[in-house]
């Protein structure tokens, strides 16, 4: 039997989080570490006591607003900031550590992860917002894409 990396392991429990999202567009999960321990986990999905979009239906889909533009015209959070507030909600100390991602970060995501000390994100699909990027290479935070590793 052959034992997950470390990235492996964190990129499949961002996948499992992501699984909680009742976004109507893309499931997204969020997980922050710090020294192979986990601080904090969030998905896409509606501030608590709000409807979800699975019921509600999209405000994006009814306003026809195309992927990575306009993310005010949402009632969701990204996961990327549900894990942010929730280690904010608990005392959680966040900067130096990691987060692994199932898609790359928003502007909006991507601001607020430079301003929380995260030093490295992974992510493991794209998404379609270059100003994102570009701040983020600016920042000199370490941003890669998973690449599993492949056994021979």
């Amino acid at each position: 039997m052959s034992r997950p990396s470390w990235e492996e392991y964190f990129m499949d429990i961002a996948r499992l989080v992501a699984s909680r999202s009742t976004c109507l567009r893309r499931q997204v999960g969020a997980v922050l570490v710090k020294d192979k321990n986990i601080l904090a986990t969030g998905y896409n999905g509606t501030p608590k006591g709000i409807a979800h979009c699975d019921t509600r239906g999209c405000l994006r889909d009814k306003h026809k607003v195309p992927s990575g533009q306009r993310h005010e015209l949402c009632l969701g959070l990204h996961a990327e900031q549900n894990a942010i507030v929730q280690a904010a909600k608990h005392g959680t100390n966040i900067s130096g550590s990691t987060l692994y991602c199932t898609h790359a970060p928003c502007v909006i995501c991507a601001k607020m992860l430079i301003n929380s000390g995260i030093e490295t994100i992974v992510y493991l699909d794209g998404y379609p917002d270059e100003l994102a990027a570009a701040l983020l290479e600016e920042s000199g935070l370490q941003v890669h894409c998973f690449q599993p590793e492949t056994k021979e």
